[in-house]
């Protein structure tokens, strides 16, 4: 009996965009302590010291009573300082505030997004193209709603204004819009009065954005503050009618990415709906992490945290853009958020012209990096007998430490020479 027929009961379960290419590493030898190998795939950043933020935390005295289960909305404390957090950085002198219960706490990015999948009812749910590529088969394993693609193109930046927001709901039948913001993998950042512009039509046509907001301190557009760190929350009238829902967490922003620790933050029904999904999918995030956690989420230890990333990926983001350049690559639009560049490999010589040929061609100098078609999020493989847009972009990371990524960019121009 073959292995096909003996699990015949499982589907085959694809990998998102970062596993695969870090399986394929995998089996040219890589490892997270292999030495040689430069990761500029990786969807996390450092997460050592760097010059002018907190101490890092690097022990968790954990209290009996934490050896429990924790509430599957999470222990009320957290809940209580992310909603505080959100109030002070972006919501003072409004009269409508965030409280505990419109928190609710959860094991990392993923398993909050998909608390939230689960939760939709039979609607149309809106997602653009490119985004970030767990969100493929997570908008086809829950069927209640159907996920239709609204398309972005390069030659405009990735722009989507406001009008076209309203003209997308309204013709399409949209009750809900699912996005990354800043943009992974473009770095497009919606902002300010835009994104106001934003909450509001989401607000008069009671269309639900589901905003994720993992890199929304990778800012690299002035925004007017000294440390700029960008929220819908900001532009919310009343958190408890609005439809926004924000999903953030320590993974990228405070840079604790090992310890899956994430939130979710909209009006009390939509958590008091997603707390429920939880209960069967999860169970509740890690109870001593939720507690050791409580002393990352201060104003003042937030705005240094990023200060520091700000400084120190910054240059990064300058050394990635110039090199990506000097080699070649084209890029649509300089990242004003995240730490990726988002390239085209188009005008290469053929051997490297393709993302998929760019990144196997970089894993024998021990180089990783995505191949841009994963990002061409296609739910249900309704295009799969179509060629992906981004076939012909990968993405690269900055979120390395600078020495590692000099290494993997001395390596991918020395490639570009050899094929030259």
């Amino acid at each position: 009996m073959s292995e096909r027929t003996r699990h015949h009961a499982f589907r085959s379960v694809p990998r998102t965009g970062v596993i695969y290419v870090m399986a394929e590493a995998a089996k040219r030898g890589y490892s997270a302590s292999a030495a040689g190998w430069s990761n500029l795939g990786q969807g996390q950043p450092e997460s050592g010291p760097l010059p002018g933020a907190p101490e890092r935390i690097e022990a968790v005295p954990i209290d009996v009573e934490d050896q429990e289960y924790s509430p599957v909305a999470g222990i009320w404390e957290m809940r209580a300082a992310v909603a505080d957090l959100y109030n002070q950085l972006y919501r003072r002198g409004l009269p409508s505030q965030y409280s505990a219960e419109n928190v609710a706490i959860s094991g990392g990015g993923r398993s909050a997004l998909t608390r939230a999948a689960a939760a939709l009812g039979t609607i149309n749910l809106g997602h653009f193209l490119p985004d970030y590529t767990a969100y493929e088969e997570l908008l086809d394993i829950f069927r209640a709603f159907t996920a239709i693609p609204i398309l972005l193109d390069a030659d405009r930046g990735y722009e989507f204004t406001p009008s076209e927001l309203r003209r997308e709901i309204l013709g399409r039948g949209l009750s809900a819009i699912l996005l990354s913001n800043p943009c992974n993998p473009t770095g497009k950042l919606v902002h300010g009065d835009e994104l106001a512009h934003w909450v509001e039509i989401a607000r008069s046509l009671d269309c639900s954005l589901l905003l994720d907001e993992f890199y929304s301190h990778y800012i690299w557009r002035q925004t007017g503050e000294a440390t700029p760190m960008v929220s819908a929350a900001r532009y919310v009238e009343d958190v408890d009618r609005d439809p926004v829902v924000i999903f953030d967490g320590l993974t990228k922003n405070w840079r604790y990415p090992g310890w899956r620790i994430s939130w979710t933050v909209g009006p009390k029904a939509v958590i008091d709906a997603i707390s429920s999904a939880g209960s069967f999918l999860d169970g509740g995030a890690s109870r001593p992490l939720q507690r050791a956690a409580l002393q990352l989420l201060t104003p003042e230890h937030t705005r240094r945290e990023s200060a520091a990333l700000q400084a120190t990926f910054a240059k990064k983001r300058e050394l990635m853009i110039r090199r990506a350049r000097g080699m070649g690559m084209g890029i649509d639009l300089e990242p004003a958020g995240t730490f990726y560049v988002w390239a085209s490999v188009a005008d290469l010589p053929e051997a490297l012209a393709s993302g998929d040929r760019f990144f196997r061609a970089a894993l024998e100098q021990q180089v990783i990096c995505v191949p841009g078609e994963f990002f061409d999020i296609d739910p249900g493989s309704r295009r799969a007998t179509r060629p992906s847009r981004f076939r012909r972009h990968v993405r690269l990371s900055f979120g390395p430490d600078y020495e590692t990524l000099t290494r993997g960019l001395d390596r991918l121009e020395a490639m570009l020479e050899r094929a030259r």
